[in-house]
């Protein structure tokens, strides 16, 4: 398989430094309006000293830092610091936080259904053996064989799973069960000019909170509780741990993410699901000539910092699994990407050469790349593919899955899971009384607990539905297979997770035609893919559908 991920050589010096991050809050009166925000990346074998001292002289003042990989925070009331950044031989470069008061990242392909012209109603497939009340709606959990996985190995409390995401909604009784609070952190402050005015002083919501419901949506799948309510997760009796790295309003900017992938590393976690790529730059390239010098600064700062980072969290014993993206495209042979940067300027047409850009964290060193699957196990028409960094399938939803059926276009194509009360309400399709609005009956539902608690769910679909079915299968693989670490600890090798997943999947050859259009479903050319690979490994499914029956059963080869 020919392969773009990065060699682990070249973070070595990084990776070998001790963590210190401080400074996570963010004070409570705003900054002049001339200060400007940074992520500095320091040279590797540059000292934390060295470090600062450079960024002192180019006009910096480092609020963070996060010694593991050599990243520092930074603001500036200079006009080139950036520049002075990049200049110094002991700085990789500068990353610009910038605000211009752009409307909140959207990924359209998630609620597709609630823009379509002719939205149906809902259609069950009805094929899941109910476990929990609405476990009838989750096909995904029949395709990957995880009703019958938890008859094995339902998931073990010390197994810990990280959702690097927008939060996670704590009081959703699907996901209390489970959900780890001295464990969680949140990484992300909220920055008005996307996520609204801050709901504290501080801006940095409270752990347990989800004010986006990316995050919610993700951690249900992975591990909501089999307790007789709502719906149950992939891996029902896993630890869920917040890592809130992405905004409230949906962008995940450098600082945070590699903040909290550090912080999972250090604390002992097993597996991180990163359902999101890092903003602004849906490539980030070493030296597109499309882009202006200081925009290569930043790309290359963001590879590096993302690769050390990635790299540092793999060593510390983390599984690391990540959506394949929503761009229908082939990542081995990148289009011109129209989209970014997505914050801070306008976007403008950049060409993309495989060689030199990465779609990041999805083609970071040690990620687990899945794309997405409809119901009836065709690639979803969205998903991103390919040989170079594909490397399994997994339920993700296709609300356009089952053309000529009376499935087409249905809600019950999509993956359903838990979401916070109030986006819904922000949404519009939950009332003030916490009531469904008429006409959202077929993509939300209410459950309630006798005591009064209740639960609200709804369906998205995406590779970032995609992902946390992997990720919960290989919290399952920790489950059965692990082993006491120390006189506390408890996991395994990730190496030997990501070993076991692949060999344990369900092999699945290229459609025929190998060419698949998906014009039927209204789609351009554009989103024509080629499959290319054999049954063993192709570009559409990888070494195959992850299958959580066969990793708990199958015998791990150490």
């Amino acid at each position: 398989m020919v392969s773009k991920r990065f060699t682990v050589g070249a973070v070595a010096a990084a990776a070998s430094l001790a963590l210190t991050v401080t400074g996570l809050g963010v004070p409570a009166t705003a900054a002049p309006t001339s200060t400007r925000t940074f992520t500095v990346l320091a040279e590797d074998g540059v000292s934390t000293e060295a470090a600062i001292a450079a960024i002192t002289a180019a006009g910096g003042n480092v609020v963070t830092r996060t010694e593991a990989v050599g990243l520092f925070q930074v603001t500036t009331d200079r006009a080139d610091f950036a520049s002075r950044a990049t200049a110094s031989n002991a700085l990789v470069g500068a990353a610009e936080q910038k605000a211009i008061g752009r409307q909140p990242k959207v990924d359209p392909v998630e609620q597709e259904h609630l823009t379509a012209p002719a939205r149906s109603k809902g259609v069950a497939n009805g094929h899941a053996k109910k476990m929990d009340p609405l476990d009838d709606k989750l096909w995904g959990l029949e395709m990957i064989h995880a009703d019958q996985a938890r008859r094995i190995e339902p998931g073990d409390r010390r197994v810990t799973v990280g959702v690097l995401d927008t939060g996670v909604d704590a009081s959703q009784p699907d996901l209390a069960p489970n959900f780890n609070w001295a464990l969680s952190r949140n990484f992300a402050p909220d920055l008005a000019d996307v996520d609204g005015p801050c709901e504290v002083a501080s801006c940095l919501d409270p752990v347990g909170t989800d004010d986006g419901g990316h995050g919610t949506h993700v951690a249900g799948t992975i591990g909501a509780a089999a307790n007789g309510f709502g719906l149950s997760g992939v891996a029902p009796k896993v630890s869920l741990v917040e890592l809130k790295g992405g905004q409230d309003s949906g962008y995940f900017f450098l600082n945070p993410v590699v903040n909290a992938l550090v912080y999972a590393a250090d604390a002992g976690l097993d597996v991180v699901n990163m359902s999101f790529y890092v903003d602004p730059w849906l490539y980030n390239c070493t030296a597109n000539p499309a882009d202006s010098p200081a925009a290569q600064a930043e790309q290359r700062t963001i590879i590096e910092s993302m690769k050390r980072a990635l790299t540092y969290a793999h060593r510390k014993g983390v599984t690391l699994v990540a959506a394949l993206g929503n761009n229908h495209e082939d990542l081995g042979k990148p289009r011109t990407d129209t989209s970014s940067p997505d914050y801070g300027a306008p976007a403008y047409p950049r060409p993309i050469d495989n060689s030199s850009c990465w779609d990041l964290p999805t083609e970071g060193p040690h990620v687990i790349g899945v794309s997405a699957l409809g119901p009836s196990g065709k690639k979803a028409d969205f998903s991103n593919y390919g040989t170079e960094q594909i490397s399994v399938a997994a339920p993700g939803g296709w609300y356009r899955d089952g053309y000529g059926t009376d499935s087409y276009r249905a809600d019950a194509n999509m993956i359903l899971s838990t979401y916070p009360r109030k986006v819904l309400q922000e949404e519009g399709t939950v009332d003030e009384n916490g009531d469904i609005v008429p006409g959202a009956e077929s993509f939300v539902f209410k459950e309630c607990t006798t005591d009064g608690r209740c639960g609200y769910y709804t369906y998205l679909q995406g590779t970032s539905m995609a992902s946390p079915h992997a990720a919960g299968v290989a919290a399952l693989i920790v489950s059965r297979f692990g082993k006491k670490q120390g006189r506390t600890g408890f996991g395994l090798s990730p190496d030997l997770v990501e070993r076991h997943l692949y060999r344990t999947a369900e092999e699945h050859a290229c459609p025929e035609p190998r060419l698949q259009t998906y014009t039927n479903e209204g789609r351009p050319a554009e989103f024509d893919a080629l499959c290319e690979g054999d049954r063993n490994f192709n570009g559409f499914y990888g070494y195959g559908i992850v299958d959580a029956y066969a990793a708990v059963k199958t015998p791990l080869h150490r």
